[in-house]
């Protein structure tokens, strides 16, 4: 049953240009698409549980994306000659560095799709920036990642400790949301453990608490 607050089709909480890119690249959103978006459209900490393949990241992303290409119409609106504020909304974390590189790879894919349905609708140009830190970037990509923050970053558990315990920590002053990928393999752990105190520290780096999605396909016991 749809929840009396929430639209009957789940994508008309969304930007028109995102409605559009989604419906052109897709028959269908999925079940666990629907439900995550009218928790997550709330405001609620989620957590999605779902097999592979049926778009639980896109689930976790999509709500995210939109809200930049809003803030950014936004910025431009209030100040239409000045140059878009650049600042760290999402907080991609996984405890796989491989998998950290595939999400960059893939959320490609929706940002240019959107972008381009914004153009031949006429919006306003808006690029969005992804960017990878991990124990394997290298110290002047660091120094760039501080000066130059993107509004999506991808990292580790680790790197997000190293972050917040160094003054790169304040490109994350202003994340809204904190998306943990693979949250099974940490979750009752010591490495868990130490990624909740790195949250709590994150959280007390904010305005307000960041918004957490949770993603695994094989919590046991939920």
């Amino acid at each position: 049953m749809t929840p009396p607050d929430s639209p009957q089709d789940p994508l008309q909480r969304f930007r028109p240009a995102t409605q559009a890119w989604f419906r052109a690249a897709f028959d269908a959103s999925t079940q666990v698409q629907d439900q995550a978006w009218s928790s997550i459209g709330a405001g609620q900490h989620t957590l999605v549980i779902a097999p592979t393949g049926s778009g639980k990241t896109l689930a976790a992303f999509l709500h995210a994306i939109d809200q930049l290409f809003a803030e950014r119409d936004r910025q431009a609106r209030a100040a239409p000659s000045a140059k878009p504020v650049r600042r760290t909304r999402v907080l991609y974390l996984s405890p796989i560095k491989a998998l950290g590189s595939d999400v960059q790879r893939n959320l490609q894919v929706p940002l240019q799709g959107i972008i381009d349905e914004r153009a031949r609708r006429g919006e306003p140009a808006v690029q969005l920036t992804v960017a990878l830190r991990t124990g394997d970037t290298s110290s002047s990509e660091r120094a760039g990642l501080v000066r130059r923050p993107p509004d999506i970053l991808i990292t580790t558990p680790e790197s997000l400790y190293l972050m917040l315990t160094s003054q790169a920590r304040e490109i994350l002053r202003d994340v809204h949301t904190v998306i943990l990928d693979e949250i099974h393999a940490v979750a009752g752990g010591k490495r868990g453990s130490h990624l909740a105190l790195s949250l709590e520290r994150l959280d007390a780096l904010l305005h307000e608490p960041a918004q957490r999605i949770g993603l695994s396909a094989t919590v046991r016991p939920v």
